[in-house]
């Protein structure tokens, strides 16, 4: 387990996910955390990863570092998304191998499993199947993070670990208005269509498709509870078990922001994939389970966007 004065690298501590590990850490008492910004390290250079680790040699490394965004920016820009994705997660796992990382914790994606997968998603279902063509790319560099902490543990005894959350959202989300997800999206087009007195909203596809969501506290929490109870070559799925529609989804954002306009769908965008439902049976057995319900942290990621304005415009 983690010692309270453990040296713990959180990368991608800016991001949602990366801020949330630091903030739970923080909650917890670990104290000697390391954080660089990306101006101060650019996590896609290799010899300036290999400088930064070997210098801080830290004991314990969350990697929540990544590229993201939503369905459009997944489509338009693949090459973008795989390579940069890669670059970074490749550099930091190999380098803190080679300095001596005790133990280290890749966060990936739900979307790595294949598009028609069984349901709800077992992590043993992994690389069965063909993948979502909209976000191909992305899971395929997340796929590839995962193997190589699993071939490093196989082939050199490292303890690295990797925890695959469904869909996220809360404090410091992305809300911009074609690169962020579904629900951070949502939030912010209920909310300037409340403040413009819009008669409707479009949303796309046809709101069918069933999605599971995770509020970003407690997978940070997750995380800080794997790092000191679990290892493994096999990832560990971070969700709530629960799931509901796309259109559900949408008339809860729009109640909670306070939007009464009509909800319309275009059903010329697409879908994305039918189903994504994880089955948490591994983490729940672990002694783990989310504390979040989904009104109340749509609540909370409201609040946060309100008292944020500049995150609107990233």
């Amino acid at each position: 387990m983690m010692e309270k004065k453990s040296k713990i690298y959180v990368a991608g501590h800016r991001g949602m996910v990366g801020s949330a590990i630091v903030r739970e850490l923080r909650r917890q008492g670990y104290d000697n955390i390391i954080t660089r910004t990306h101006s101060e390290l650019d996590l896609t250079d290799q010899q300036a990863v290999n400088r930064f680790l070997a210098a801080e040699k830290p004991e314990y490394v969350f990697l929540a570092a990544a590229k993201v965004g939503g369905i459009e920016a997944n489509d338009k820009a693949p090459a973008d998304f795989m390579y940069l994705n890669m670059m970074l997660e490749m550099n930091v796992i190999h380098a803190a191998w080679r300095n001596g990382c005790r133990k280290l914790q890749f966060l990936g994606s739900s979307c790595i499993y294949p598009r028609l997968a069984p349901q709800p998603m077992p992590e043993s279902c992994l690389l069965t199947s063909s993948l979502e063509k909209t976000n191909e790319a992305y899971a395929l560099a997340k796929i590839s993070g995962l193997k190589y902490c699993e071939y490093l543990n196989r082939q050199y005894g490292t303890d690295f670990i990797s925890v695959m959350p469904t869909n996220l959202y809360g404090p410091n989300d992305n809300y911009h208005p074609t690169h962020s997800h579904v629900l951070p999206a949502l939030i912010r087009r209920f909310h300037e269509a409340k403040e413009n007195g819009a008669e409707s909203v479009t949303c796309w596809g046809d709101g069918s498709p069933l999605r599971e969501f995770l509020y970003v506290d407690d997978l940070a929490n997750l995380c800080v509870f794997l790092m000191n109870n679990y290892s493994g070559n096999e990832t560990v799925n971070a969700g709530t078990g629960k799931e509901l529609s796309i259109r559900e989804l949408t008339q809860t954002v729009a109640e909670v922001v306070g939007y009464k306009g009509r909800i319309e769908w275009d059903t010329t965008r697409p879908n994305g994939t039918p189903r994504k439902l994880l089955d948490v049976s591994k983490a729940t057995r672990l002694g783990w389970r989310y504390s979040t319900e989904l009104r109340e942290g749509i609540a909370l990621a409201y609040e946060d966007f309100l008292n944020n304005p500049m995150r609107a415009e990233r």
